[in-house]
């Protein structure tokens, strides 16, 4: 995806600050933090939202919550607790259309949210 802003950074086309990567995924630090941890988790390839995830797509899907939950450890937010998000349309607030997890911490949540 040629204008993909999440594509331009797992390929580092634009800088960010990258948290983790691997052969199929990327997370950094949300440019527009929401709390003070505030870190995007996506696949490296282009998915626009949950509907496009496919079988194969399975174990990458399932892997950005497993790397959410190791940087939560990290970034010593998994005791006080952490939410995860998925947007999914404009309605809901997903501002890019490349399928990302948010990983939000570091201060007290509260529901409902939005």
């Amino acid at each position: 995806m040629v204008e993909c802003i999440f594509c331009k950074i797992a390929d580092r086309e634009i800088p960010a600050e990258i948290v983790y990567e691997d052969e199929e995924t990327v997370a950094f630090v949300d440019a527009n933090p929401q709390a003070p941890t505030h870190i995007l988790i996506i696949p490296r390839r282009h998915l626009p939202n949950p509907g496009a995830i496919q079988d194969a797509d399975r174990a990458v899907i399932g892997r950005l919550f497993q790397i959410a939950a190791q940087i939560a450890r990290d970034r010593a937010i998994q005791e006080s607790g952490y939410r995860l998000v998925v947007n999914v349309g404009r309605g809901a607030g997903q501002t890019v259309e490349h399928l990302h997890v948010h990983l939000l911490g570091g201060r007290e949540m509260t529901w409902p949210p939005g």
